[in-house]
């Protein structure tokens, strides 16, 4: 088929061809660290929005707040890195271990679907920025905050994320002020405080994590969890034969869905052959695929879903009834819970 291709071309972990992989040098933060000193004290730092539905806007900021931007992204990053430096600190990817103590842990930016798409408005849609206004936008619907830095003599921006939780917003109606002894309304002030905490940091085409729960609940990427079902998938490969539609891959079709990712860290590829995964989806009456060479087709979300599906055995028919059954959750029968099963009928 013209229009699809197999497995066998290797790919990326986003589904490019390797070529792109050439490209890319690993970030060294140290290095970077120390470079930034010499220009710290006249970085240009914009401050932006951006909402649950990752929708970017530019915030307009007094003098007095303009002054605080360094102290509150910069200088703690600093003092962490190349204090860490001294201290024996490494990078490891997420792929390689857990966290641990002084150990920096990074990751693609591009891995991060929802990063991307926040850094592709500063890097491609400035023009499209709206400027943030709470009678508009709402500060409670704003997920997080991103500081894009610059400076004339660096190549590149250099950005840092951090989360803001709504309960470090107050709004009028349910805060008041203590000004002169007294407590007053806010009226139709809001107030936000922004996490001192280092979170994220985008440095070229690297993201260094300093808080692995605020780029789950930030971006919704899981990296342990991704990092896992990537070699799931190279398993899948390695086991079956597929055809994809072209430029797509299963790791690409997997990527910024949850349950998929999920699903597959469960699976053991090795005990499914591909004739009997095909035999069972004809069984089943589910509609899988296959070309004249006998790959299974993928084209699209729902033909992941199923072949996932049918690795995980989740499609049974009832004995009793002949009714086809998608198993939404189940547990494994283990040989006590045999046992259990048969001491609690003779008791």
């Amino acid at each position: 088929m013209d229009e699809t291709n197999t497995t066998e071309e290797k790919k990326d972990i986003s589904g490019h061809p390797n070529s792109l992989e050439e490209n890319y040098e690993e970030t060294d933060v140290f290095a970077w660290a120390n470079n930034l000193v010499q220009y710290v004290d006249d970085l240009n730092i914009k401050l932006y929005f951006f909402n649950k539905n990752y929708v970017v806007y530019r915030t307009k900021l007094g003098g007095e707040v303009a002054k605080q931007l360094r102290p509150l992204f910069i200088d703690e990053i600093l003092e962490f890195i190349l204090g860490g430096a001294d201290k024996g600190l490494i990078v490891r990817g997420f792929e390689d271990a857990e966290k641990e103590d002084n150990v920096l842990q990074r990751t693609r930016v591009k891995n991060v679907d929802k990063l991307v798409e926040v850094l592709n408005w500063l890097k491609t849609q400035k023009h499209e920025i709206e400027e943030f206004k709470e009678e508009e936008h709402d500060l409670k619907r704003m997920k997080g905050v991103i500081a894009e830095c610059t400076h004339p003599e660096m190549d590149k921006a250099f950005y840092l994320v951090k989360h803001l939780p709504t309960n470090q917003i107050m709004k009028g109606h349910t805060a008041w002020m203590l000004k002169d002894g007294v407590f007053k309304p806010f009226d139709q002030l809001s107030a936000l405080k922004i996490p001192g905490e280092n979170q994220l940091l985008v440095v070229n085409q690297d993201l260094f994590v300093f808080n692995q729960a605020k780029l789950k609940s930030l971006f919704g990427y899981d990296a342990k969890a991704a990092s896992i079902a990537a070699q799931k998938v190279a398993e899948i490969e390695a086991n079956f034969k597929l055809s994809f539609a072209e430029g797509a891959s299963l790791q690409s079709l997997i990527k910024g869905k949850p349950a998929a990712i999920k699903k597959l860290q469960k699976i053991e590829p090795s005990l499914v052959k591909q004739d009997d995964l095909v035999d069972h989806a004809d069984e089943m009456g589910i509609d899988l695929m296959t070309d004249e060479t006998g790959a299974i087709i993928i084209m699209d979300d729902k033909d992941v879903t199923k072949f996932v599906n049918l690795l995980n055995d989740d499609y049974i028919e009832s004995p009793m009834t002949g009714q086809r059954y998608e198993i939404i959750k189940k547990r494994l029968l283990k040989p006590e819970d045999e046992e259990a099963a048969l001491l609690k009928e003779v008791l």
